[in-house]
């Protein structure tokens, strides 16, 4: 892990979870994390620490993965009903998210049913994972991958790869 406290720890944390949930493949739901301050998880969790491997310097942040998020409702609305505890650091999440390019949008259906079945559908489509992390300082970080470029040297990195995520998941942080 980096050292420099939690946000220096971010980026390396986001990109441990891309690793992580990739190992899994694609088409996968939602995925949260907390984000804990490793320093912490140690003088409170020590046996915790211990399972999960955690080394004695207590340096960067320790993802844990939260229990599957609800998918009867749209996920901005399972977001604002979050609360972290002021234990918790900050938080990550992992999406899923078909682009089109920017002249697709002309014919493009307004229903919103049709539209996702017109997007997923669209021959000129593309898959992407997009992670996002944030701390309560404010402190953000972001990878996106796109389907087909599975290397490491492909991933997009952006502390904003997704501003709307990064809004919803600072408001889960908020007391």
């Amino acid at each position: 892990m980096t050292s420099g406290g939690p946000s220096a720890a971010l980026p390396e944390t986001v990109l441990e979870i891309e690793r992580h949930v990739a190992g899994a493949g694609w088409d996968q739901p939602p995925r949260l994390y907390a984000l804990a301050d490793t320093a912490d998880v140690l003088a409170r969790e020590p046996a915790l620490a211990e399972q999960l491997g955690l080394g004695p310097d207590g340096v960067g942040l320790t993802p844990v993965e939260q229990e599957d998020l609800p998918r009867d409702r749209p996920l901005d609305e399972v977001l604002a009903s979050i609360v972290w505890p002021s234990s918790v650091s900050g938080c990550a999440l992992v999406v899923e998210r078909i682009v089109l390019p920017p002249s697709a949008e002309e014919g493009m259906p307004d229903e919103d049913g049709l539209a996702a079945e017109w997007a997923a559908n669209h021959p000129d489509r593309a898959d992407v994972r997009i992670v996002v992390g944030v701390l309560r300082d404010g402190t953000c970080s972001g990878v996106l991958r796109v389907r087909g470029h599975e290397s490491e040297d492909d991933l997009v990195r952006d502390p904003e790869v997704s501003a709307d995520l990064v809004r919803a998941l600072l408001q889960t942080l908020e007391e």
